[in-house]
């Protein structure tokens, strides 16, 4: 039996592993069913649609793509709701899917690593950091 050139071997060991690389990077990204929106830039993302009057430029948006939108700001995905029906969506009826903040390194460092009630996350210790806010209200 006749050997294969090295140079063929290694053709095809990188078209295989090129083709399971895609494979499992494909798998592993989750699809989500976003609302519609422009197109993003590659590393600004919608940054270039929002001018001066960011309040403008997303009504203009709206107008366009629906009351309920999805933008890019550089790596963050960011949807929008531009009317006061999505926002009582927002903020009502699936308050607690939107409650969290993203962990940045300032809310790590100003309050002591995200011991404060403005960026711990939603949790029993923020439930009672916040009741024990209000009862301390109520004594002044």
């Amino acid at each position: 039996m006749e050997e294969l050139p090295p140079l063929l071997l290694t053709f095809l060991a990188v078209v295989l592993a090129a083709v399971i690389l895609r494979r499992t990077l494909n798998a592993s990204r989750r699809a989500y069913n976003l609302p519609p929106g422009p197109r993003p830039w590659p590393v600004i993302g919608n940054f270039n649609l929002i001018g001066a009057l960011p309040h403008r430029s997303i009504h203009k948006l709206s107008n366009k793509y629906g009351e309920l939108m999805h933008l890019r700001f550089g790596s963050r995905s960011v949807v929008i709701g531009s009317s006061a029906d999505m926002a009582r969506l927002f903020l009502r009826t699936h308050d607690l899917l939107f409650l969290d903040r993203p962990r940045t390194a300032a809310g790590k460092h100003t309050t002591y690593n995200y011991a404060d009630i403005t960026w711990s996350p939603y949790e029993a210790y923020w439930r009672h950091a916040q009741s024990s806010d209000d009862q301390d209200r109520s004594i002044i």
